[in-house]
């Protein structure tokens, strides 16, 4: 598989086909109606996204599966995940044949458990089911979205494979070190979902806009930058083309330790989204 050259790629493991790798900029679809996915994506993958990550619950799979199927970029070169919901962890070969039809594709890059819904209690039976899904060349690899180190250590102990990815909620207001710090030891891929806190006002931190002002960019730049450099698969999300177009442009500039130390300093513990150890 082949990506846009000046997006890098990070390395996935364990549950994956041997050498694949995920763009470390992605495209995400939450919240864009099926509508317009079309044009959303279709700008995207137009400007250089090659990571488009769609989901069963956000209804828009089957706009992404045309514009896969437009032929505008070769499906090869176009990284695609979907997720199973949380009423689907004991179907999950059901809900991934249902995600794939949506889509049109006849196998996919990566598919994760959405929500480990840790009081249904069926979230390891669910990787299970991944794992085989995986073993037949159906998904290239499989992983999970906003597990906490407990949900991951079950995942080890009770069937000695961990996620190749966990995409969590990430933000400088959130920054999650010691569930980082377990990826890091594991080999598990950082994956941020709502990178830039914006219902919690983190573009309008004035630590945020004295940097970002320093570097000549914007709010939204600087913050994805952060994740880039913290060796995060960042997802940007916008149906906006001068917004979708802005999010991608941020190879051309670095961070110095001294800006990476005054973002560190931001961590809040402020959720936007739901707490994984009770939702669902």
């Amino acid at each position: 598989m082949t990506t846009h050259q000046s997006v890098p790629t990070l390395a996935l493991g364990h549950a994956t086909t041997p050498g694949l790798a995920v763009p470390q900029l992605g495209f995400g679809v939450w919240e864009v109606p099926d509508a317009e996915v079309d044009a959303a994506v279709g700008r995207a993958l137009e400007i250089g996204y090659r990571h488009i990550d769609t989901a069963r619950i956000y209804g828009n799979e089957e706009g992404v599966g045309r514009v896969l199927a437009s032929g505008s970029v070769d499906r090869d070169d176009v990284f695609v995940t979907t997720k199973v919901w949380n009423d689907d962890h004991t179907n999950v070969p059901a809900a991934f044949d249902a995600s794939m039809g949506r889509l049109g594709i006849d196998v996919l890059d990566l598919y994760l458990i959405h929500w480990p819904a840790p009081e249904q209690d069926a979230y390891v039976d669910a990787w299970k089911a991944m794992l085989e899904l995986q073993r037949e060349g159906r998904v290239r690899s499989v992983g999970v979205c906003n597990f906490q180190v407990p949900h991951l250590q079950r995942l080890l102990d009770e069937t000695g494979v961990l996620p190749s990815i966990n995409q969590i909620e990430l933000s400088p207001y959130l920054q999650q070190r010691e569930l980082r710090a377990f990826h890091a030891e594991h080999g598990i891929v950082t994956e941020a979902w709502s990178p830039l806190a914006v219902r919690a006002g983190l573009l309008e931190d004035p630590v945020v806009v004295q940097l970002a002002t320093k570097h000549g960019v914007s709010a939204a730049q600087l913050v994805l930058r952060w994740h880039v450099e913290l060796g995060n698969v960042v997802l940007t999300r916008s149906v906006t083309p001068a917004r979708i177009a802005e999010n991608y442009e941020i190879f051309g500039f670095s961070l110095g330790a001294d800006d990476l130390a005054a973002l560190e300093g931001l961590d809040r513990g402020t959720r936007t989204g739901p707490d994984p150890d009770t939702f669902g």
